[in-house]
């Protein structure tokens, strides 16, 4: 029988909560990306997750926990192997990884591989090595502009990004490398998890600015997921920020790009307010994206503060029976050495206007629970090969 009409499961991206058992094996010692903002932020101000329970769940200087949390909590372990985004997500809803996805991030891509993407683009590739966005552009730009070459680099994630200037080569042209490069990624020695497609605006250095109209190109799930049950069954399934590229589209019967965090969760609000049956998907790529990589601990606090603002304004537009589940896919501690994802525990944060009460759940070794619990709630059979068991008897 279903519980709740509707489920809202938000993603802030990169928000880690501790080390794991494993976490050293991937070079990660010591690291709490919660942990380590809060005791390095004076008033840190964020009174909606406060009040949910999140200091009850992890001790955090400067926010205090609350006797009565609203929220039941509790850390997920990742059972997967990796530290990435799909990795995370898929496994979120299903999906165990027993092979992270390659990383380019020390040497840059095979000559073989840049040789074959010349060949089929008609342009000769630049940079070819992990860098952040906008040093790159600084970097590269004008010669991208001025001599069509294609700007191509990677990061600490599995991915191939690709460059192109609004206005000299157009959104079109763009994409289309991008799909060239997709298909070319496809073989298993050069196999990334997105080619991302990064076009920006400006002519010249300190003008150089990247748009809204960045494009990701995923491998597909390894197996069907949770969201393909719920939408076999003609639930909706409407994912905000980069989840359906997360997913390569399959079984979302909604899509929403968001140009930041803030806005992601002005668009999860809005869709709060009109009715519908099923999921609502959010990603929040900003707290990695801008902050965790660039290891800017001010930047990602402030980010924070911005999305429980907006979280005050969503619980109180929830209904009695929705859902909230609120989560991360993986760590990104700023304080840590490196540019890289650290692995870590993520928290569970559920809550729904029907709740009596809050308060702790057991640990739990996967982050599966999430999709298990959704597809439990909505009487699905989890698909052939997914992991994970449900929490709603205990919500």
């Amino acid at each position: 029988m279903q519980k709740y009409k509707r489920i809202f499961t938000i993603v802030l991206d990169s928000l880690g909560i501790g080390e794991m058992k494993d976490s050293p094996k991937y070079g990660d010692e010591g690291v709490n990306t919660l942990r380590h903002i809060a005791e390095r932020t004076a008033d840190f101000n964020i009174p909606n997750l406060q009040k949910l329970g999140i200091a009850n769940l992890c001790e955090l200087p400067n926010v205090s926990p609350v006797e009565a949390p609203m929220a039941k909590f509790t850390k997920l372990n990742e059972r997967s192997l990796g530290k990435d985004t799909m990795t995370g997500h898929w496994e979120m809803m299903g999906i165990y990884t027993d092979k992270p996805f390659q990383t380019f991030t020390e040497t840059g891509f095979p000559q073989e591989l840049i040789e074959e993407l010349e060949k089929r683009t008609g342009r000769k590739v630049i940079g070819n090595k992990s860098a952040s966005g906008t040093e790159i552009l600084e970097e590269l730009a004008e010669e991208e502009i001025h001599k069509g070459h294609l700007i191509v680099y990677t990061s600490a994630d599995s991915v191939l990004q690709i460059c192109g200037n609004e206005e000299t080569m157009g959104l079109e042209t763009l994409y289309h490398y991008c799909e060239i490069a997709r298909e070319l990624t496809m073989k298993d020695e050069w196999k990334v998890g997105r080619v991302i497609a990064r076009p920006y605006v400006g002519m010249k250095k300190g003008e150089f600015n990247r748009t809204a109209n960045r494009h990701d190109y995923a491998v597909k799930p390894s197996g069907k997921t949770v969201l393909n049950a719920l939408k076999e069954r003609g639930y909706d399934v409407i994912s905000v920020g980069k989840i359906s590229d997360i997913f390569a589209g399959e079984g979302v019967t909604e899509s929403n790009k968001s140009k930041s965090s803030v806005q992601g969760m002005e668009q999860t609000i809005e869709i709060a307010e009109r009715d519908f049956t099923g999921l609502c998907f959010t990603n929040l790529v900003d707290f990695d994206a801008l902050w965790g990589h660039r290891r800017d601990v001010k930047g990602y606090a402030e980010e924070i503060e911005r999305f429980d603002e907006k979280l005050g304004k969503l619980l109180s537009v929830l209904r009695e029976d929705d859902l909230l589940i609120l989560t991360a896919d993986h760590g990104n501690d700023p304080t840590y050495t490196g540019t890289d994802h650290t692995r870590e525990k993520v928290p569970f944060l559920a809550w729904s206007p029907s709740m009596k009460e809050g308060g702790a759940l057991e640990e739990q070794d996967t982050f599966a629970v999430v999709g298990a619990t959704i597809a439990d709630n909505f009487d699905l059979d989890m698909p052939q090969g997914c992991i994970g068991t449900s929490l709603l008897d205990k919500l």
